[in-house]
Order: structure tokens, then sequence, then C-alpha cells
């Protein structure tokens, strides 16, 4: 890692979240975890840039996800009319994440991450998570971190909500799975098709790019609040004796 990298971390969460990647036609799937091109569709986004926009500059972002919160996969149907003829359109079928939440990470030169952290705060164009009807439901901004991809992922405290953090009060630590971009010295990994090149409505291009799973361990911030328990005082035969 350059000595004048940082990384940037943000906070994916809300009702409902949808990351295709090789959606097509009626049918418009999610995968599991947010993608590439649709965390730096929304940080060009935030940065006002046009759909036509040069974005190898967002590409060569290095990219990670963890899966703090991996929510449930819905599917919906919708229907729909053109709006000059009246003619029904096909019945799509669309799916989603429900009450996820993920912490990405990008990683880049300095200027570019800076850059990229005052667009998520100030965006020119409303963040969605995956699809317009997505919004998100807290503040996506988590800050700028130095010291590479991994370690700000292990720094970042877990985001889950506080109902499914209660699940896990029994341990102290949690493992949390992350894919990340494949490094050198990575190894073998898996290949997807979700690589920008351009995001022109005309003609948008996606590269294959290599991915890699692991996993990194954070501290549960409800197993130090846990408290043994102590049964409430409860005498009957105090009533009789009054």
């Amino acid at each position: 890692m350059s000595e004048r990298n940082s990384v940037l971390t943000l906070r994916l969460a809300g009702p409902l979240q949808s990351w295709g990647a090789s959606s097509r036609f009626a049918r418009r799937t999610t995968e599991r975890a947010p993608t590439k091109s649709g965390v730096l569709g929304l940080l060009a986004a935030s940065q006002g840039r046009d759909r036509g926009a040069d974005i190898s500059d967002l590409a060569s972002l290095r990219f990670a996800v963890r899966l703090d919160q991996p929510g449930t996969r819905v599917r919906d149907y919708q229907t729909a009319h053109h709006g000059v003829t009246g003619k029904s359109m096909p019945v799509s079928e669309r799916f989603y994440l429900s009450d996820a939440v993920f912490v990405a990470a990008v990683e880049g030169d300095a200027a570019l991450i800076d850059g990229l952290h005052t667009a998520v705060r100030t965006p020119t164009f409303l963040p969605f998570l995956g699809r317009r009807s997505c919004p998100p439901s807290r503040p996506i901004d988590l800050g700028v971190h130095r010291g590479g991809l991994w370690r700000a992922l292990r720094a970042e405290p877990w985001q889950a909500s506080a109902w499914f953090q209660r699940r896990r009060v029994r341990e102290r630590r949690i493992e949390l799975e992350v894919i990340a971009d494949l490094a050198a010295g990575d190894g073998p990994g898996d290949a997807v098709r979700d690589q920008p090149l351009s995001f022109d409505p005309r003609h948008r291009r996606y590269g294959l790019r290599g991915v890699r799973s692991a996993a990194v361990s954070v501290a549960n911030p409800l197993s130090a609040s846990r408290r043994p328990f102590v049964p409430p005082k409860h005498e009957p035969l105090r009533l009789l004796e009054e």
C-alpha cells in the first residue's frame, strides 16, 4: 500500500437494498452484498458526475465490503403501463435484501479519497442502495482511515442494528465475512463481472474482477454491558405476616 493512500468507509443500511451484477430484462436479481459497480456509482452520483463521464479513477480504487448484517432476500412482482400508449408492460420480477447492513471500503490516492469523503457528506445527487427505490436509513459516511483496507475494516465498529447484535450478546467478538478485490499474492479467487468501465446508459460496460472472501474480528458492543442475572426479591409469606 502506498503511503499516500487512504481508505473511505461507508455504512450501507436501509429497509431494502438491491445490488445487481447480471440482471437483465424482466428478472432483476440482487447479489448478497453490495457490488463494486454499485458503490462506485453511488460515489460518482455524490460527486455529480455525468453518466457518460470518465470513471477510470474510480475504477482503479481497491474495493471491499463487510457483511455486518446479511439481511433477508425478498421477491417482488411489479406491473407497469406505457406512459403514452397505456399498453401493459411485461410483469417484472425484482429481488431485494431486506434489513441488511454493510460496511463498504474503497482505498486509493489520499486526494481522491478526501474528495469522495466530501462528496458523500454533501452529495450532488441523493445516494441510493443499488436502486432509486432503496434510500439509506442512516448516514452513509463513516470516515477516512489510514493504514490500508483490511486495517480499516477491522477498526470500524460493528454496524448491525441493536436488535441483531442482541442475538449474539454472549459473544465478545464477532467474525464478519469480507468480500474484497484480489491483491497481488492473495492466491486464487473468484471472478465476477463487476468492474465498471462505463456508466453511459447507451452502452454500459463492465469487466471481470477477481475477488476473495475472508473474515475479520470485531468487538460486540453489547457484550460488555451484560450483567449476571439477579432474580427479583419476592417474599410471598410477608403478606401473611401483615
